[in-house]
């Protein structure tokens, strides 16, 4: 029986989901299984350049894996699937374009696109697509899955003990609540493939995606335009953007300068400095590409603290 009357709980936002058109789910593990399953998909090729938890959740959905390596351009080089192998194509930092990703479709059909760094980017349409809440907005769970895959009934997430992280680096420090986020991202290893929570969803429709989106993209460009002669990456501007990929040959010594003043740049990819070759481009993205937060918390003079560091 509904409840009438009582103590109010959190307020119901009405806005759009931006991806209203997609199954919504869990997190980015649940979509790839989700996917594999759905497809009874056997054989899948991964970039070597991956974080782990995409190869877990294809091993997890019975699929047999292969890699292949990517270039400086986050493209593929010299693929060789096999038949009925589908092709795991990731759009590191958004910096994939629509005809690159046409071109690859268009040779190989069977293709999925890994948009967890790429939230504003629009699927193209008959391409299986996914995306991650969490590396965009201040939510415990959420992802996003657009595919003409059969829909089937699933249980869904129940978030409300796992947002402690995000409230309380709301009021507090992030190392406050560096644990409490960390047991969040290990709660999904856990979880069998799971409809998104009905919190999060109700957060997801009370943020201006307009103005997220408006926010990155200025801080990008502002970085973009005093580090791109810096830059050993030849990278372009990017609508809502993740982060500012920054390489230098010395990336890893200004990472923990910038991590010792606050400024928290991760390894995204931690798992590749022990399964790539050292004199490898994979090892050497993983290693010396800093991603610089540019995102909607943060102003031109927050971008100017972080440009300090390089000149």
């Amino acid at each position: 029986m509904k409840e009438i009357g009582g103590y109010f709980e959190l307020e119901r936002f009405s806005g759009s989901l931006l991806h209203d058109k997609a199954l919504p789910l869990s997190c980015g593990r649940a979509c790839i299984e989700y996917l594999l399953e759905q497809k009874q998909i056997k054989k899948i090729a991964l970039p070597v350049f991956l974080c782990d938890v995409v190869r877990e959740s294809c091993l997890k959905a019975g699929a047999e894996i292969s890699y292949y390596r990517i270039g400086a351009d986050f493209m593929p080089r010299d693929l060789n699937l096999s038949e009925g192998e589908w092709l795991y194509v990731t759009d590191f930092y958004g910096q994939l374009g629509f005809p690159q990703l046409v071109g690859l479709h268009e040779k190989y059909p069977n293709m999925i696109v890994d948009n967890a760094q790429a939230y504003f980017k629009m699927p193209l349409k008959g391409i299986d697509t996914l995306y991650t809440c969490r590396k965009f907005f201040g939510v415990p769970d959420g992802g996003f899955l657009y595919t003409d895959a059969p829909e089937r009934e699933l249980p869904t997430d129940i978030s409300y003990e796992r947002m402690n992280f995000v409230l309380g680096r709301f009021e507090k420090s992030a190392g406050e609540f560096y644990a409490d986020a960390s047991c969040n991202n290990d709660y999904f290893s856990t979880q069998g493939i799971k409809r998104m929570s009905a919190l999060t969803e109700n957060l997801l429709r009370g943020i201006d995606y307009e103005s997220v989106k408006n926010k990155r993209s200025e801080n990008y460009l502002y970085l973009h335009s005093h580090l791109k002669d810096l830059n050993l990456l030849d990278v372009h501007p990017v609508e809502g953007a993740f982060a500012y990929p920054l390489m230098l040959r010395n990336g890893a010594e200004y990472r923990k300068k910038l991590i010792e003043n606050k400024i928290f740049v991760p390894i995204l990819w931690p798992n590749v400095l022990n399964e790539a070759e050292k004199d490898s481009l994979e090892y050497e993205l993983a290693y010396n590409v800093l991603p610089l937060p540019c995102d909607q918390r943060y102003n031109t003079e927050d971008m100017d603290r972080i440009i300090s560091f390089f000149k």
